[in-house]
């Protein structure tokens, strides 16, 4: 496994990171998710990425066991703050000062941890002053709960304004935490450029497009039972954007390429991410350990540039490069 530093900072995270979305506490029993947290160790990841609201806190809860008696300091452990967890109340969610405080203290309890290494804001809060929320941030950071504070799916824009607050409250804004892969490249045009100069890194999710880079969804073909197009409780709804005749053919196109760089679809997908000098790290899932086992073996490779530029040729007009895509730029109202 190799190590990257997360943006600017000089904490060092696993290039490859695990992460338990719409698997620990869902999809996977237990004693799997743990054979996973298990396999990913072995593996040499040390970077755990998580989220209050996955399976309405139980991912937390399930990623806490499975670390339990693993040496605290040789490990990363990353969650999330902003949806609704519990009953959803009026303030069971978003970036206030309440829910971020309420939050942190009941992750550290599910986690069994007294911090996490990076605590992030899951969404850009467009009802909580940007103010109120990096000063409870700044709380959470001098209470020793987390030790940096890092965003997922924040525009450019608001990762500029997020990092001059931070900057003037003297605490660390080291990640963002985007949807990135082959196809959905959105993060490319304006939030690298502005993260490359603010020191921020990202720690990317999705690197196989739920699965789709993995050449299993067949064009023309019934999606396989059980995989992540028949899961009501998410997947399918995020994965549906990609599963079109014309997207499924360009990934089957790509096989010749993964071949000739000794690689499987899924770990060319997980290296691809890697070439990009503002990825720290690359977020994998799994509901069995020889998932995680193979995918690590995307870790180190380096492609070559025409494998680069083969690989924007097969996949052509169906790469989304549209900036306007990213999660933060629609407008989001939360429950009351």
């Amino acid at each position: 496994m190799d190590f990257r530093y997360l943006g600017n900072s000089g904490l060092k995270v696993s290039e490859i990171s695990y992460g338990n979305w719409l698997t620990h506490g869902s999809q996977v029993e237990n004693e799997q998710a743990k054979a996973c947290v298990k396999a990913a160790l072995d593996a040499g990841i040390t970077t755990f990425d998580t989220a209050d609201t996955y399976a309405n806190t139980k991912a937390e809860a399930v990623l806490g066991e499975a670390l339990e008696g693993v040496r605290r300091e040789s490990v990363e452990i990353l969650t999330k703050v902003y949806w609704p967890t519990g009953p959803a109340g009026p303030n069971d969610t978003g970036l206030s000062r309440k829910h971020i405080h309420e939050s942190i203290n009941a992750s550290l309890t599910r986690l069994k941890t007294d911090y996490v290494d990076v605590y992030q804001a899951h969404r850009y809060d467009t009802e909580t002053p940007l103010e109120e929320t990096m000063e409870a941030f700044a709380d959470v950071v001098r209470a020793g709960k987390a030790l940096y504070i890092g965003v997922s799916e924040w525009t450019a824009d608001q990762l500029r304004e997020g990092h001059r607050l931070a900057r003037d409250l003297r605490i660390p804004f080291v990640s963002n935490q985007p949807q990135y892969s082959m196809l959905w490249r959105v993060i490319e045009g304006e939030v690298v450029p502005a993260s490359a100069e603010l020191g921020i890194g990202q720690i990317v999710f999705s690197p196989i497009a739920q699965g789709v880079l993995t050449g299993k969804y067949l064009p023309g073909q019934p999606v396989p039972e059980g995989s992540r197009a028949t899961d009501t409780s998410g997947g399918a709804n995020f994965i549906k954007r990609f599963l079109t005749d014309d997207v499924l053919t360009r990934v089957q196109e790509l096989k010749p390429i993964a071949d000739e760089a000794g690689l499987s679809l899924a770990q060319l997908a997980v290296t691809w991410v890697l070439q990009n000098p503002n990825v720290s790290s690359a977020i994998i899932g799994a509901s069995r350990p020889e998932q995680v086992t193979e995918n690590v073996k995307a870790a180190g490779v380096k492609l070559e540039e025409a494998q680069l530029k083969q690989i924007d040729e097969v996949l052509g007009s169906i790469i989304e490069r549209d900036p306007g895509k990213t999660a933060q730029n629609a407008p989001q109202t939360r429950p009351v």
